[in-house]
């Protein structure tokens, strides 16, 4: 690996996830080992959608439980690590994002985070994404980021390779994936790993069955932010990829 920090983007999954015996919290697990130690983690969540950028930057990031009707013991789950406020402003700077002094983490950012780095030692803080926006903006948005690279900061893409709740079989981890969704899942991976960000820009016309596999972007975006901030002409090697809930892609990628 080079002395440069890779971007990555991981499927995050349902907020259960942590909590599961599944293959794609098995692999989140040694997230933190396969990577060079970060200096710190900007997070760029599906689930922080904002109309322009904006960066979180508490120095004390409050864990956000940005769901609703799940066991109890997923609502006591903490993770206590700080912010980098002076990093996060820099970063924003970058960015031409607003600053947020009061948003925290939510699921998209510390479920992989405590998975990844269970010790809560590398501060971390977030990017929004904004779903009225094009994935071309999004690919624009990460390319301002790609000098954190050089200083070790990791840009960590947190969305869902594929993303439709309303098809998700809930608890069938077992069923081979549906056509469609494989489709997409296949369709993505060999686009990343050749680096083709003109397909990327215009997955929705250039992608089999985009519509079943994201009927809002949102989901996505965090992968076009962590392509764009691999630099031009970076490409992705796949990390994991498997199936829940029978269409749910858990794919997960380093951009390099």
């Amino acid at each position: 690996m080079s002395t440069l920090m890779p971007t990555v983007f991981v499927s995050h999954g349902s907020p259960m996830l942590i909590l599961q015996d599944l293959p794609a919290r098995s692999f989140l697990a040694t997230l933190g080992s396969l990577l060079p130690r970060p200096k710190a983690i900007v997070a760029v969540s599906a689930h922080w959608n904002t109309e322009r950028p904006a960066v979180s930057t508490a120095g004390r990031p409050e864990t956000i439980h940005d769901f609703y009707g799940f066991p109890e013991a997923l609502y006591r789950l903490r993770y206590d690590a700080t912010g980098e406020p002076g990093l996060a402003d820099r970063v924003a700077s970058l960015a031409g994002a607003d600053r947020d002094p009061t948003y925290g983490l939510d699921h998209g950012a510390w479920v992989p985070a405590m998975l990844g780095w269970p010790d809560g030692d590398i501060p971390i803080f977030q990017l929004s994404v904004q779903p009225y926006r094009s994935p071309a903006d999004h690919i624009a948005l990460g390319r301002k980021l790609a000098p954190l690279r050089k200083e070790g900061v990791l840009v960590l893409g947190s969305g869902s390779a594929t993303h439709n709740l309303r098809r998700l079989r809930r608890g069938d981890n077992d069923t081979a994936p549906e056509p469609w969704a494989k489709q997409f899942d296949d369709w993505l991976s060999e686009a990343v790993e050749r680096g083709d960000e003109a397909a990327l820009a215009n997955y929705r016309t250039e992608a089999p069955y985009a519509q079943e596999a994201h009927p809002t972007d949102e989901h996505l975006l965090p992968l076009h932010v962590a392509f764009g901030a691999a630099g031009a002409g970076a490409r992705a090697k796949a990390l994991h990829r498997s199936f829940t809930n029978v269409n749910l892609s858990m794919a997960s990628y380093a951009f390099a």
